[in-house]
Order: C-alpha cells, then sequence, then structure tokens
C-alpha cells in the first residue's frame, strides 16, 4: 500500500505510535502553569480514562479501527473556559510531542490541520 492510500493513523504508526503521543503530551499539559488547572483536583483514576477516551478519539479520527465512546467534543470542554491563549499554549505542547516523537512533516501538517478543524468547539473564552 503506498503512502497516499494509507490512512493517517497507519502513517503514524498505528495504536501504539498514536498512544506514545498521548503518554508524553498529557503530563506536558499537565505539568504547565497555565493549562494544569485543567487537571486540578482530578482524581488518577479519571485522568487515566481521559487519556484512553483521548487514544481512542484520536486512532478513530485518524481512520484506524477503533471506536470512539466518549462525548463530543463541545460537550467534553463545554463550561471549561479554554481561552485562545490556552489553545496556543496546548498546540505549543504538541508541536513539542511531534517533535519529539519526530513524526514527519506531512503527517504534522495533517495532525494539526485535524487539532485546529477542533478550535471552535473547545475555545470558549
Amino acid at each position: 500500500m503506498s503512502d497516499g492510500t494509507k490512512t493517517l493513523y497507519e502513517r503514524l504508526g498505528g495504536y501504539e505510535a498514536i498512544a506514545a503521543v498521548a503518554n508524553d503530551l498529557l503530563p506536558r499539559l499537565r505539568c504547565d502553569p497555565q493549562l494544569g488547572r485543567f487537571w486540578a483536583h482530578r482524581g488518577e483514576d479519571g485522568i487515566m480514562r481521559e487519556k484512553q477516551l483521548l487514544i481512542d478519539f484520536l486512532c478513530a479520527s485518524a481512520g484506524g479501527a477503533m471506536y470512539y465512546r466518549g462525548r463530543d467534543m463541545a460537550l467534553a470542554h463545554r463550561g471549561m473556559r479554554i481561552s485562545d491563549s490556552d489553545w496556543n499554549v496546548f498546540l505549543g505542547h504538541a508541536a513539542a510531542t511531534l517533535a519529539k516523537f519526530q513524526v514527519p512533516e506531512a503527517e504534522q501538517r495533517d495532525v494539526v490541520a485535524f487539532v485546529q478543524s477542533l478550535r471552535t468547539e473547545c475555545v470558549e473564552c
């Protein structure tokens, strides 16, 4: 199968690669002085469930054979008061994670385009 016919899921390396990205990204976000408030006072079990939902969402959205059972992005982020500044900090961490795993430029562009398509569903303020 040529790269032109592979799904983004396949081009990224499948489940294990996407899970590795989530495992790197979430601690970055939780430890960030601006974004950490979104995970303050959350139990570890809830955070682990959220991580699995993120992995499932990313895998399903990228064309993998996963089924995402979580809420849609607008409902999941409603009331969190995510600002443009929060969004930009998140994008910086996401870019750093993609760079750490040496995700090829074409796949980075596709991931960023997908993430940016979710902006209006996540940013409130």
